[in-house]
């Protein structure tokens, strides 16, 4: 029906570190098949950058390229709402009231936190243990129906659902619960050079990693680096996980099923295999790097991009917000 209301869908990428292929194929590219059929807001999330000390000039740069990054891989300003986060400053307002919500033995559980707590020992501070309640609030200030995440972030929304049910069963219906979007489509890129660990964008072992933005003679010499196995035989294996990362990469950027791409290097060594990843990698990402290209040298044109965003949607969080603070008792 055409009078049927749409539902929510909101996402949000950290512009802490430069995007890898991983963030490309695991979520970004992705995220324009939502634009017809759903509301969106696709959100830059720089409150959440901050958990890890950014070096300010940095963290301006990438604001900007992460917004052009979603633009230029397919996201169309005027179908999207696409927004910085701390442009909204409803964002850690609602963040600051879940904490109030939040029980401290649930973010104690969060892996992620476990995980950069052990890489950032230097640094654990309260932000990167609250972490999770506002990424709660970013969800659930837009009655966000469904949120496309990975297996990493899963934990993350399931702490959301939960948090709005117990915010819900106290003040009465005030949340949207959000459900999950896990794409069959998604992948999950793992490093290089370790493929047994996800591929990060904060790996110091640059070999281990394939940013958006790499150049095709940089894509290519990473590729042919990447670890494999000495059995030299092109297979999807749980035993073969170098392989097997190799080959998630070759199919999600040439469409082949594993089993045509085993059929096409058979009998063939890993040189050839490695140089066809490369290749394909780097001809899928081309145009993406293009027009990337042409949208950073815009700057105003991204501020304007900025500055709409924020306002659609601050509109939106601020009808959420008025129903949150009349519940708990604030005076409007």
């Amino acid at each position: 029906m055409e009078n049927e209301i749409k539902k929510t869908v909101f996402s949000g990428v950290q512009p802490s570190g430069n995007l890898t292929i991983g963030n490309y194929l695991g979520a970004i590219k992705n995220f324009p098949r939502f634009s017809e059929e759903y509301n969106t807001f696709f959100c830059v999330v720089d409150l959440h950058a901050i958990t890890v000390r950014q070096v300010p000039a940095e963290l301006r740069r990438r604001t900007y390229e992460t917004l052009a990054l979603y633009m230029a891989a397919g996201l169309d300003a005027t179908k999207n709402t696409l927004f910085v986060q701390s442009h909204v400053p409803a964002h850690a307002e609602l963040g600051w009231i879940l904490d109030c919500y939040t029980m401290f033995g649930e973010l104690s559980r969060m892996t992620q936190f476990k995980d950069k707590s052990a890489k950032n020992a230097e640094n654990i501070n309260a932000g990167l243990f609250t972490y999770p309640a506002l990424m709660a609030a970013d969800i659930l200030l837009y009655k966000t129906d469904l949120v496309p995440v990975g297996v990493d972030q899963k934990q993350h929304l399931e702490l959301a659902r939960d948090v709005a049910m117990r915010f819900n069963q106290v003040y009465g219906e005030t949340f949207t619960v959000p459900e999950p979007f896990i794409s069959e489509d998604t992948m999950k890129i793992m490093s290089l050079a370790e493929p047994t660990a996800k591929m990060s964008k904060s790996d110091p072992n640059q070999n281990a990693v394939v940013y958006i933005l790499d150049t095709k003679d940089d894509i290519m010499r990473k590729f042919k680096r990447a670890v494999t196995d000495s059995d030299c035989t092109v297979r999807y294996s749980p035993d073969k996980a170098g392989v097997s990362n190799l080959m998630t990469v070759y199919r999600a950027f040439t469409g082949k099923s594993f089993e045509e791409i085993e059929r096409e290097f058979d009998g063939r060594g890993y040189g050839d295999f490695k140089a066809a990843v490369g290749e394909a990698c780097a001809d899928g990402l081309a145009p993406v790097r293009a027009e990337f290209d042409r949208l950073i040298a815009d700057k105003a044109y991204l501020e304007t991009v900025m500055r709409e965003g924020a306002e659609r949607a601050a509109y939106h969080a601020r009808k959420t917000m008025s129903k949150v603070r009349r519940k708990i008792g604030f005076v409007n």
